[in-house]
């Protein structure tokens, strides 16, 4: 009879970190930004029917990036979850941080079970409040643990450089346009360091608006509308390129004279 194959319980959690990690940056890229009137999720997806985000109730919104059928079951589960609390208690004991723990609970048993392999996932849920202060965005990674993010968040592919990228350029108080701006030049980023566009077809856009009248604050932002909004940027980067070199041109003036 021979001896079974001994592998530590630290080796095993390792190698099925590393797995999960891998599975995960093989996925697109992914951010949720906050803006003055509300959070934006902004991904690459050349898909029109599998979403990467999508409403779990009125004031939360869920992103994900990974295995799509992995994610999308625990999506389902997360709007049962929210659906029997809010009409056995009431609709505003339905929160991002309750949700939050779910989920947590869920990655954790699955990813510590040696019975079935973790899940490559990485999730993002967000809770749009009465003002920006009251706002609130947990990261999830696949193990199960949560990561209480403030101002800005990225997941999937290279989300370690995109992070970066955004931790140095995003405001508060950003206007919906501008945020959407610095998402496309965050995710137009290469691992090399070089840009490449992003056509408004391939970009997957929502937002939770604390503005909407109505209790459901999450809304997609697609085919016209996005276009203006893209186009709104690129009118205000000419603009400001144009008011640059003027500037510029009279400092050379003044210097001649």
């Amino acid at each position: 009879m021979s001896t079974p194959f001994y592998v530590s319980p630290q080796q095993a959690m390792a190698d099925r970190a590393e797995y999960a990690r891998k599975g995960i940056a093989r996925g697109r890229s992914l951010v949720v930004l906050q803006y003055a009137d509300g959070i934006v999720f902004v991904g690459e997806n050349p898909s029109r029917a599998l979403h990467k985000f999508s409403e779990i109730y009125d004031r939360i919104g869920f992103a994900a990036a990974g295995k799509y059928n992995e994610y999308e079951n625990l999506r389902i589960g997360g709007v049962r979850y929210a659906d029997l609390r809010g009409y056995t208690y009431d609709r505003d004991d339905v929160t991002a941080r309750g949700l939050a723990n779910v989920y947590a609970q869920t990655l954790g048993t699955i990813f510590s079970s040696a019975a079935e392999k973790p899940y490559e996932v990485e999730l993002v849920v967000a809770e749009v409040g009465e003002t920006p202060e009251g706002d609130q965005i947990y990261r999830l990674p696949h193990d199960g643990s949560i990561v209480d993010e403030h101002g800005s968040v990225a997941v999937g592919g290279n989300a370690e450089q995109i992070s970066t990228y955004l931790d140095q350029r995003h405001e508060d108080g950003m206007s919906l346009s501008e945020a959407l701006k610095l998402a496309v030049q965050a995710l137009s980023r290469d691992t090399n360091g070089t840009q490449r566009e992003i056509p408004a077809e391939r970009l997957e856009v929502a937002v939770l608006d604390r503005t909407r009248p109505q209790a459901r604050k999450f809304k997609r932002i697609v085919g016209p509308q996005l276009s203006r909004l893209l186009a709104a940027q690129g009118a205000t980067t000419e603009a400001e390129s144009a008011e640059e070199s003027a500037e510029g041109a009279q400092d050379d003036g003044g210097k001649e004279l």
